[in-house]
Formats: structure tokens, sequence, C-alpha cells
């Protein structure tokens, strides 16, 4: 099966899909994602009846152009009913949680197999987004990452990991495993999504934006959250500044036109640049393109 192609999503915005006055308003917040939740934000007495809900809430939250995704459970029987409610026209990837093995990938994505072809939907077009929530599935992260081709994916879950290893989400703490997060994605071809701190805490705006801007230094292209004040902050810090799209254009133009001439040590700017450099820049320019084709196809 051919890989599912990789999102441009800076922001993702969680809506408990019971909220249906947040339903209703999670497409006016500027998230290029919304995740529909089946989960946390769900209270157990309700789930049943959340199910109910997704097809009449993927549309309202999908009208300005975001990205649907829904987040599932993870006990197994749980999760077999929330696949077969998830699996529906409009959403673009479904988020696993608590995953601690590749087996688990490899099992939802049989089953997402044979509601696709029951369904008569694109076979192999739902992705997948993971969540390594526990240390054992820490451990395993490389070999999650590749398990299966649907995934476009993959975060840390900073509450849960934390909790599973006995410790504060501080970044101090966090900054191995979320590092190691951000190596067992791009090893895999896939997306690293999350920061070097807690979702928790969103009311501090100064305080997110210098987490989330480090994050982005470390490697992470985009993140979730859970309060529409957050949403911005990600959009603007997980997108290249315009003089840094400007600066990128001028030293892959140099550098280019410095080969075609034969030279041999290019010179930008001042600075001596190398192919590394430059294919930095060249990520930086395709990282705007992307996040441009998406906006212009959101309208």
């Amino acid at each position: 099966m051919t890989a599912v192609t990789l999102p441009a999503w800076r922001s993702m915005l969680f809506v408990p899909v019971t909220a249906p006055r947040f339903v209703a308003t999670g497409a006016d917040r500027g998230a290029d994602a919304i995740i529909l939740d089946l989960e946390d934000s769900v209270a157990a007495s309700e789930k049943p009846r959340a199910r109910t809900l997704l097809t009449e809430a993927i549309p309202q939250v999908a009208r300005r152009g975001a990205d649907v995704l829904i987040r599932v459970n993870r006990p197994w029987r749980m999760l077999v009913r929330d696949l077969e409610a998830a699996v529906l026209p409009g959403v673009v990837a479904l988020m696993l949680t608590k995953v601690d093995s590749p087996e688990h990938v490899q099992a939802c994505a049989e089953i997402v197999d044979e509601l696709e072809a029951e369904r008569g939907l694109p076979r192999g077009g739902l992705g997948f987004v993971v969540l390594i929530e526990t240390v054992a599935g820490f451990f395993r992260i490389e070999a999650i990452a590749r398990a299966h081709p649907r995934i476009v994916a993959i975060s840390l879950g900073t509450e849960d990991f934390t909790l599973s290893a006995g410790m504060q989400p501080d970044p101090e703490g966090l900054l191995y495993p979320k590092q190691h997060t951000v190596f067992a994605a791009r090893a895999a071809g896939i997306l690293p999504l999350g920061f070097v701190g807690s979702i928790a805490d969103f009311r501090d705006q100064e305080a997110f934006r210098l987490i989330v801007r480090r994050s982005r230094r470390l490697g992470f292209v985009g993140a979730s959250c859970i309060h529409p004040l957050q949403v911005s902050v990600l959009n603007e810090e997980f997108a290249p500044a315009p003089a840094e799209v400007e600066q990128a254009g001028r030293m892959v133009a140099a550098y280019d036109a410095a080969l075609a001439a034969g030279t041999g040590a290019v010179q930008f700017e001042g600075k001596m640049i190398d192919v590394p450099v430059v294919e930095r820049a060249r990520a930086v320019l395709a990282r705007d393109a992307a996040i441009r084709a998406r906006l212009g196809r959101a309208g």
C-alpha cells in the first residue's frame, strides 16, 4: 500500500464531540486540523452517544477547510467500536491512543482496511496519528513509527507519559523523550508533533509561545492544543517567518547559480555555505509552500 501524503499541520485543536457549542464554533478558530475527541474529554457513560454524533459533527468542523481527525480510545473493545464509528467520509486521520507496540497499529490498520472496503472508501486513504503515552511504548517508538504506511505522524503524550514515568511534566525531564520522538519520526519519514512542555497551561500565552518556538528549533513541526487561544501561537511559530523564507530563497538561488557557473566554494552574504545548509533552506521553502497550499485549499 502506498504511504499517505504527509499533511502540513501546524495546529490541531481538540474538540469534544459531545459539546455542541465547541463543535459549532471549532471551524472558526483557525486550526489546520480539528480533532473530534472520543477519549479523555468524553465521560465513560457518554462514549456510546459520542460515536453517534460523529457523522453530523464532521461537516461542521470542516466547513472552513480544516482537516478532520478523530481521537479513539485504547481499551480494545471500546477501540473497535470507535473504529467502526469513525471510518467515515470526510475524516483525514485517526489518532490512536496509548500505542505500546507495532502490533497495536497493525491490528487497527487491518480493521480499517475492512471498513474502508465495506463502505466504498479509498483503500489506505485514512491516515494514523500515533500517540505514545507509556514508558513501554516509548522503548518501542522506532518500531512503532515504522509499523504501517498509514502512519503520518507521531507524538509523545506529555501528561500520560509523565504519569507512566512517575515524573513531572517539566521541560528538563521531557527534553530527552521528546527529542527522541523527533528522531524516530524523521527516521520513519513521518511528522514529529508536539512541544517540550505541558499542553494543560494555556493562559500564559507568551510562555507558551517560547515553548513552541524552542520546540520548532528542536525539530517539531506542529502540535495539538486544547484551547482556541493556543491556535494562533501554533500557527505563527510552526510556520517559517517571511524573512526566513526570503533569506532561504536568496540562498538557494545563489547556491544554484554558483553551481551552474562551476564554482566550487559558494559564498552567501559573507558566509561560506555547503550542502546541509542549503538543504535546510530548501526545507524552509518546501514547508512554506506546503502551508500556503493547505491554506489555499481551505480558502
